[in-house]
């Protein structure tokens, strides 16, 4: 019988480790890789020209590889439900593989495609390697319910088997077993598009900060695994202005795209390690880049309602306020605090910020200080940041606004002190908010401060040149805690449950990155990695928490957010919280987890 083979790129946009492509090549006679674009999407979906772009170059990336393997990338305009009818037909398909998508969307898109190629005849083969386990075996482990705590998501992890190893990169004798006839017009028909085809301008844009494509992936990780001081001594440099400017051994986006397969980023940090700790098993918390991904995949995978507040079970349903205009000054860097300006502006320019640069603009926008719902953020995120994706985007964003995962309220990010904690001179401010290049030191991260005659002899007059401050931090940050008080108080009241008793310390729960930068998590596992032969009986105390999370979840569920403008009436204001903030706390938060 003769084999036509499909492979279906998505995510997973390499040829190293790449099990489903592994799948198409065995046996076949023919091989076709896929990459499906749908045009229309591009101009109505919420993505940005920079995660565009670097999608564009790492489908130039594969199909330059291919063409050394004597094959091509076939880059089809269409919608899948569309195209696949068609190319079934056309290239007399028996088979078609691609990697499995553990996402709600995913899962429901790929369901459609599997039923639609058995009614064609077509063998569907899937498997997974765009995570290091599969979330339907933690969540399994956890008495089918997924973990809500790192702590308990790490105990999990540590009774399984290691991941399964990556497979090696296709070679050109394995495309030379089943090669395709490639026609001569097949740019015409199958080309990757250019930007101005998807309809951005490409003139006035600058150069790309972050390159897409496996062959950067692989040249980045390389130069990641050169500090090797770092792996041996498992140390993280102290943060300083440097760390918040784009590194070029960054590799969240390429994990994101899956141009970098995270099982080979996983075994060469391992094998490293093992290499010069003269083979002693590297702690859980080397991976812990990896470990916050998987963590908020798990948690996503059987939610369909992750990235939205209500009728999510895990999330604390809270009374955000409305304000679209507060909401496009934090977007685009106006709100008068240089700090946060600058971090938006990076993120708007390059498609990328340091995790802590994240933390501190998803504190401000949401419980630190303009009390706006944390959707409204990941939307924001969703179309500037290259490696924001689903799962792990709204986690962290749940996360940060403590609606789910962390409740920690009253730590709160200053929007003065923290920047200027890790960047005293304010390089990053004058990076990216020249009109304050030329404040002194002292007045940088508090411009409003400066005397009349220190703004005009700047050349930048707040008010004129650069926006006042659109909030009083300290009055808003001391109100929002308050509100978020009594959130958790109603929570606690609800059902006779004591959420607020149960909120975790800082040496309990590590602190994620808002998405894939952080090498590392703030809190350690030690020990080896211990490989079972069977799933372990939970203990008691497990079995209770377990009982205790899904009491939680029925409670923040039964909750309805009221969404109000302004002070709570039932708000005590004579009442002082203290207001922790991160400036002046001794955290981990010094340390760097950039890669």
């Amino acid at each position: 019988m003769v084999v036509n083979s499909v492979h279906w790129f998505r995510k997973g946009l390499r040829l190293h480790d790449n099990p489903a492509l592994e799948e198409a090549l065995n046996g076949a006679d023919t091989v076709r890789c896929v990459y499906i674009l749908d045009p229309w999407f591009a101009g109505s979906a919420n993505v940005g020209v920079n995660r565009w772009r670097f999608l564009l170059e790492s489908l130039e990336d594969l199909d330059t590889s291919l063409r050394k393997l004597n094959s091509r990338l076939f880059v089809v305009r269409g919608q899948p439900t569309d195209v696949f009818p068609k190319l079934f037909k056309e290239w007399n398909v028996t088979r078609l593989t691609f990697e499995y998508d553990s996402e709600p969307y995913g899962k429901e898109r790929d369901g459609a495609i599997i039923k639609m190629a058995q009614e064609f005849g077509v063998e569907t083969i899937v498997r997974n390697s765009h995570t290091l386990y599969n979330p339907d075996r933690i969540i399994e482990m956890n008495n089918n319910s997924p973990p809500l705590t790192f702590k308990r998501f790490q105990a999990i992890i540590n009774k399984l088997e290691l991941p399964r190893r990556p497979l090696p990169t296709i070679t050109k004798e394995q495309m030379d077993r089943c090669r395709t006839k490639i026609s001569d017009n097949h740019d015409e028909h199958y080309s990757v598009p250019s930007l101005e085809e998807l309809g951005f301008k490409n003139q006035g844009q600058s150069a790309a900060v972050w390159k897409g494509g496996e062959t950067e992936a692989l040249e980045r990780l390389s130069k990641h695994l050169d500090r090797k001081a770092w792996v041996a001594n498992f140390e993280r440099p102290r943060i300083n202005s440097s760390s918040l400017f784009a590194s070029p051994t960054g590799l969240s986006p390429y994990l994101r795209f899956g141009c970098l397969s995270c099982r080979v980023f996983y075994y060469n940090l391992r094998e490293l390690y093992m290499k010069l700790r003269k083979r002693s098993s590297p702690p859980l918390s080397l991976f812990g880049q990896l470990l916050w991904r998987e963590f908020f995949y798990t948690a996503a995978t059987n939610n369909p309602n992750f990235d939205r507040m209500e009728g999510n079970p895990i999330c604390v349903q809270i009374p955000w306020d409305h304000n679209p205009e507060a909401l496009a000054k934090w977007a685009e860097g106006r709100t008068g605090f240089p700090w946060i300006d600058a971090i938006m502006t990076q993120l708007r320019e390059e498609g990328w910020i340091h995790h802590l640069a994240r933390h501190a603009v998803a504190c401000f926008l949401t419980r630190g200080d303009l009390w706006i719902s944390w959707e409204r953020g990941m939307k924001v995120f969703e179309e500037l940041l290259l490696d924001a994706d689903w799962s792990v985007n709204a986690g962290s964003w749940m996360w940060l606004s403590c609606s789910a995962f962390f409740q920690q309220f009253f730590h709160c990010y200053c929007p003065v002190g923290f920047g200027r904690r890790i960047d005293p001179s304010g390089e990053y401010i004058r990076r990216y908010i020249p009109k304050l290049k030329d404040y002194p030191n002292r007045y940088i991260y508090e411009p409003w401060n400066a005397p009349e005659s220190v703004q005009k002899a700047a050349n930048c007059v707040v008010g004129v040149d650069y926006p006042k401050p659109m909030i009083n931090h300290a009055e808003s940050s001391r109100l929002n805690i308050e509100r978020m008080k009594q959130v958790y108080q109603q929570l606690s009241h609800y059902r006779g449950l004591s959420l607020l008793a149960s909120v975790p310390t800082i040496q309990e729960e590590a602190e994620p990155p808002t998405s894939d930068d952080s090498s590392q998590a703030s809190s350690s596992t030690s020990g080896p990695v211990p490989t079972p032969a069977s799933t372990p009986t939970p203990d008691p105390a497990s079995t209770q928490q377990q009982q205790q999370q899904q009491q939680q979840q029925a409670a923040i569920a039964a909750i309805p957010a009221q969404r109000k403008r302004g002070r709570p009436a039932e708000l005590q204001s004579t009442q002082k919280s203290k207001v922790q903030h991160t400036s002046q706390a001794k955290a981990d938060d010094q340390s760097e987890d950039k890669q």
